[in-house]
């Protein structure tokens, strides 16, 4: 992994965004939760998570937890770089 500029990433990271958006198959839960706090922590929005269940809550809740520590780019680096992998795998 090399070191992007800024604008590079957020590129990247758009570019990420919008494959795993328009990807029509269901995600893995683990996947989709780390997508979700990745995404979360790179567009800054600390919102609560708003699903009707709990449960969901819960799980998404934790899932912000675990990337309290890393940065904005570092958050845009891993959605791209899982994001990739995981569309790679997926062909």
């Amino acid at each position: 992994m090399y070191e992007m500029n800024s604008e590079t990433l957020d590129t990247k990271f758009r570019e990420a965004v919008n494959r795993i958006n328009s990807h029509e198959d269901p995600f893995p839960a683990d996947t989709l939760l780390k997508l979700y706090a990745y995404y979360k922590k790179s567009t800054n929005d600390y919102n609560r998570p708003s699903s009707g269940k709990a449960i969901i809550n819960a799980f998404k809740t934790n899932a912000l937890f675990q990337v309290e520590n890393i940065t904005q780019d570092q958050a845009k680096q891993r959605y791209i770089d899982l994001a990739n992998n995981y569309l790679q795998n997926k062909k």
